[in-house]
């Protein structure tokens, strides 16, 4: 479980799980917050695993006792997977469904104070690396994995939105950006455009020159494409590092869980 994100000592969000929930939490609190929700505690949930879900309702419960006059609502995969469980929890005072989460409208109704008018974002950075997300669902049906249920099919942002973030969040002071998603190797299949993962970045690099270091969050070994692989190894700017999800290391095991990829592989 990350540190609780907090601008404002009546709005917490807590987030579980992995980096797209890290960078949507930021926005699920600024918009919160601009819709005038007061006293509050938002529960950023995850499912990637049984413990995940576990750790969600410890989370939700703990955020009761340490803020008994505080609403709590649960929001993210645990509670877009199972709704009704979450409602059903006496802590809870609102679940609010994955797709809507990071959107004003959505929190309006939960509102105890008058709107808030946009702020201008602060020079300094809250950490070194600024999450950008550039993809989110899954199209594909591993066995066991509940997290296409979740967040839906797979959905590219357009490339010039990417290169706006990124530019953005430079223009903040961030000397890193790490690019996150669900299947970012997945990047460009839903849009008109014929694009691959490797054309963002590498846009990215072109016309940000002044970017430090661009980092990718966890890819999938089976799509890494030609011009993604070139960067990486003829780069500076973009961190040699790649998060694999390689799963398993026997074939067998892997055939059953549906990847796509073997140990030789």
């Amino acid at each position: 479980m990350n540190d609780p994100h907090s601008s404002n000592p009546g709005v917490e969000v807590v987030t579980l799980g992995c980096r797209l929930n890290a960078h949507e939490s930021e926005r699920i609190l600024e918009e919160a917050v601009r819709a005038g929700v007061s006293n509050a505690v938002i529960v950023n949930s995850c499912a990637v695993t049984g413990e995940a879900v576990r750790q969600t309702r410890q989370t939700i419960r703990r955020a009761k006792r340490n803020r008994p006059g505080s609403r709590i609502f649960a929001t993210g995969c645990a509670a877009e997977i199972d709704p009704e469980a979450f409602r059903a929890m006496p802590e809870i005072d609102g679940v609010i469904p994955n797709p809507e989460k990071a959107g004003r409208d959505s929190w309006t109704r939960f509102a105890t104070e008058r709107p808030r008018t946009a702020s201008t974002p602060s020079s300094r950075p809250r950490r070194a690396r600024a999450y950008v997300e550039v993809q989110n669902g899954c199209d594909h049906r591993c066995t066991f994995c509940v997290i296409p249920f979740g967040r839906g099919d797979s959905r590219s942002v357009p490339t010039a939105d990417i290169v706006r973030q990124v530019r953005s969040r430079r223009d903040q002071g961030y000397r890193e950006v790490v690019l996150t998603g669900v299947d970012l190797t997945a990047y460009g299949l839903d849009l008109p455009e014929q694009v691959v993962l490797g054309h963002v970045v590498a846009r990215i690099l072109r016309d940000i020159p002044d970017l430090p270091r661009l980092r990718l969050s966890s890819i999938d070994a089976a799509e890494v494409d030609p011009i993604l692989e070139e960067l990486l190894l003829c780069e500076p700017r973009l961190m040699p590092h790649v998060h694999l999800s390689l799963q398993a290391g026997d074939d067998l095991i892997l055939k059953r869980m549906k990847r796509r990829h073997c140990r030789e592989d």
